[in-house]
């Protein structure tokens, strides 16, 4: 049954589906998915068409959003729109080292996550499109990841799309997980560079914590166990609009004096184990190099080997010389799973998808160069996360794209600009622009 409720401007419906969980075999097992209606609160009454948003991740469900932030305000003038959670994430069937154990060991848990990439999130959205808009075709806005399910729906099931709206999420059609890593981590360097271009004084202040953790073993108010690498992967941050700022804030005032010396203050290490912890989003960490697998190669834990091509991005280093230490940025390592009490349960399952070679093709060329369906793309310019390079590569393989190539935002561009950032996309598709 639907409930309906109010917040400032909008009117909220939540709505819940069953789907099958592989869609190979739709009598088989089943999960549920919780989508979020939202329609503006002087149109509730009005027949007006659908816009599904495809949350970045992979992982993460959709924002919560309260009234008409962000880039919704703009959506809602045309659209009903509808906030999906994306199987496994937010208040659908969860996915975690609580629920997992129900499928088995960790030979039927990684079984189980092969089914929760792009291919079966486009699925979804078919097998409930009809429930919501009467079998009538719907416009997609994915962000990020939810780029990468836009394009795989366009490969799939493009009679599904009126239009298609991305940002940030144009992926390579074929490149291997290590492609992506080896384009990443030179981008990744730019950020740092600028970033301590930004705030000299961090070089200094990020080089004594990560002195700090060489040499002493901390661990996190919530059991994270805050190893160097850990604390270098915060550069993860350097991908969003205010990402550089919240950074040297959080770096400013990490040590308090104590009897026994100089420590990490309470408050730093409780702002890190929120920035740092996959309690909320677990799925990120275990398919996130899975939703790069196309072909018959394992990925292999790629993110890892592939930084190994980089020295500089090691701590211990840096540190015996006078190198800046070096951030990381958007990646998943085994040692992320020693160090996350969220996740250690799962080491060996994500192991085993690690080795997996059985990954199928997620884009179809072939149908990408006959695409009818309006698209449009921003592209941010030098995105730490989408590689710029390969999102053009991937515009110019679908027929009728048009791009917005933008240096005013990161990432994060739709939320930190988003009546601007959707206003343009939407004149793009509609030949308006």
């Amino acid at each position: 049954m639907s409930v309906s409720y109010r917040q400032p401007g909008v009117v909220l419906t939540d709505r819940r589906f069953t789907v099958p969980l592989d869609h190979d075999d739709p009598a088989g097992e089943t999960i549920e998915l919780y989508a979020r209606e939202v329609v503006a609160s002087d149109r509730t009454g009005q027949d007006l068409p659908w816009l599904v948003y495809l949350q970045g991740g992979p992982g993460f469900g959709a924002d919560r959003f309260v009234g008409r932030p962000a880039w919704l305000g703009r959506a809602l003038k045309d659209y009903r729109v509808l906030l999906l959670d994306q199987r496994g994430t937010g208040a659908s069937t969860p996915a975690n080292r609580q629920t997992l154990p129900l499928r088995g060991g960790p030979a039927e848990q990684a079984d189980y996550l092969t089914h929760f990439r792009a291919d079966s999130i486009v699925r979804d959205c078919e097998a409930i499109r009809p429930a919501i808009t009467g079998g009538a075709p719907w416009t997609v806005l994915g962000q990020s990841f939810g780029g990468f399910c836009t394009v795989a729906y366009l490969s799939l099931a493009p009679e599904g799309l009126s239009t298609a709206l991305i940002t940030g999420g144009l992926p390579s059609l074929d490149a291997h997980a290590d492609d992506v890593y080896r384009a990443a981590y030179p981008r990744i360097e730019r950020k740092v560079a600028a970033h301590y271009a930004r705030y000299p004084q961090d070089v200094e202040r990020a080089r004594r914590i990560a002195d700090h953790l060489l040499s002493h073993d901390v661990v996190l108010p919530g059991g994270y166990r805050l190893t160097v690498e850990a604390f270098q992967s915060l550069g993860i941050l350097l991908g969003r609009g205010e990402g550089s700022h919240r950074l040297h804030f959080l770096l400013e005032d990490a040590f308090v004096s104590t009897p026994r010396g100089p420590e990490l203050s309470d408050a730093f290490q409780e702002q890190v184990q929120s920035l740092l912890s996959y309690a909320g989003h677990p799925l990120y960490a275990l398919v996130h190099e899975a939703i790069y697998g196309q072909d018959g190669r394992p990925t292999d834990w790629s993110a890892e080997r592939v930084r190994a091509e980089f020295p500089r991005f090691d701590a211990a280093k840096a540190l015996a010389g006078d190198e800046p230490l070096m951030f990381t940025g958007e990646s998943v390592h085994p040692w992320t799973f020693d160090c996350d009490p969220a996740l250690r349960p799962l080491r060996e399952t994500a192991e085993l998808l690690a080795a997996r070679t059985d990954w199928r093709p997620l884009y179809d060329r072939a149908r990408l160069a006959v695409n009818e369906v309006p698209v449009a793309a921003a592209v941010y310019h030098d995105d730490m996360y989408v590689d710029t390079d390969h999102s053009l590569t991937t515009a110019r393989a679908i027929r009728g794209l048009r791009t917005w190539v933008t240096d005013e935002f990161e990432h994060d561009g739709v939320r930190a600009g988003g009546p601007r950032v959707l206003d343009r996309l939407l004149a793009l598709a509609r030949d308006e622009a």
